[in-house]
């Protein structure tokens, strides 16, 4: 079963039950990586996503936080156009809103998230 987000609030994400309080990532097979860091914080590079990048969801969502403060880097727009992946960049709570509604919708989809700021 693909995970559903139940809850999001600044700095915790609610996965299936499951809480958790630290950045993360969703694999399209439903595993999720938590404790996810990135390489230049508040900067997502193609290096912070390299496997969920080469596992080539169909669309990939990124949580860009509570106020949207994470950016995303041109290079993992440019990657996902070149692997064929769709890819939205919302506020973590618009994103986890957006994921659900992908995975009621049987797309294979993965996403990121940024849990604070």
């Amino acid at each position: 079963m693909h995970p559903r987000i139940d809850n999001y609030v600044f700095g915790r994400m609610t996965i299936n039950g499951r809480q958790f309080a630290s950045d993360l990532i969703i694999y399209e097979d439903g595993k999720i990586e938590d404790n996810w860091r990135r390489f230049h914080g508040h900067k997502l590079l193609p290096e912070d996503i390299g496997t969920l990048l080469e596992s080539r969801p169909d669309r990939l969502i990124i949580g860009t936080g509570a106020s949207g403060r994470m950016t995303v880097d041109q290079s993992v727009i440019t990657q996902c156009r070149q692997f064929g992946i769709d890819m939205a960049a919302l506020p973590s709570g618009d994103a986890a809103k957006q994921f659900n509604t992908d995975v009621e919708k049987g797309t294979r989809v993965a996403a990121c998230f940024h849990l604070t700021c």
